[in-house]
């Protein structure tokens, strides 16, 4: 059931994943988180796929956040573990993406709809939607680091102004504090989406995706093991490594030249 709220389609070097609930406003399940996660996973593994696309269908919500009927009868315990602590896992996972992610907004992003499109690494929204963080207003806090990445993003004094004010901000608010980084008429934003991608997976695919790895870590995103990647990449492309393994197939000692 999940696979069909949340599809993966491939348009040659670009997927596009789009949350397909739009009578509940593309509002998130566990089971949707599950689907999610799953397609991280294969669009991580698929050395053809260049860049993404994340979208919802319809035309009123990207994603309206938790759908609060998923959580609301839980208990303490088991909204941390099965709720929060999974939508990071799930969130974290999209954030650290070695593909570029370029988030559609066709409509309203709430809440963990919200959390969800700042994952990405480029947003483009249509110029009816709204922002919002509400979680106040039925006595509960952002939970999957709409008070973290956020704030990184957009810096403390906006994220306070959306998370405690109640506010929603506009596509011309959202533009202006760099929260989204073009907004188009809702006729132009599959094209518009789709040809970013498209331009983003003619670059070459490894300096595109490094660079990604070290504008995320400049910001805080997984810096430790961006850093321990590429360390090991480029120690593993060395004669020495090269050697190291020859000596060990050998059961001889190592002969390095610091090369």
């Amino acid at each position: 059931m999940a696979e069909t709220l949340v599809q993966l389609v491939r348009q040659g070097p670009v997927a596009q994943v789009t949350i397909d609930r739009p009578a509940r406003l593309n509002a998130l399940t566990p089971c949707m988180l599950d689907a999610l996660e799953h397609m991280a996973r294969e669009i991580e593994a698929d050395g053809a796929i260049r860049a993404v696309v994340l979208t919802g269908r319809g035309d009123r919500a990207f994603c309206a956040g938790a759908d609060i009927h998923a959580w609301a009868a839980l208990q303490p315990l088991d909204m941390w573990r099965q709720w929060v602590r999974r939508g990071h896992q799930v969130f974290d996972r999209w954030a650290r993406l070695r593909q570029p992610v370029i988030a559609a907004l066709n409509g309203h992003a709430f809440g963990g709809g919200l959390e969800l499109a700042i994952t990405s690494d480029v947003r483009i929204a249509i110029d009816t939607a709204q922002f919002a963080l509400p979680e106040a207003s039925i006595a509960t806090c952002p939970g999957w680091s709409g008070s973290q990445r956020l704030v990184r993003l957009i810096g403390p004094g906006h994220a306070k102004y959306l998370a405690l004010g109640g506010v929603r901000l506009s596509a011309d608010q959202a533009l202006a504090c760099g929260l989204v980084h073009e907004r188009v008429p809702a006729s132009e934003l599959g094209l518009r989406a789709a040809a970013l991608a498209h331009d983003m997976a003619g670059q070459a695919p490894v300096a595109l995706q490094l660079t990604k790895q070290l504008i995320n870590a400049a910001a805080g995103e997984d810096a430790p093991a961006a850093l321990e990647a590429m360390a090991a990449a480029l120690a593993a492309s060395t004669a020495d490594a090269a050697e190291g393994l020859r000596s060990f197939k050998e059961k001889r000692a190592p002969r390095y030249l610091g090369r």
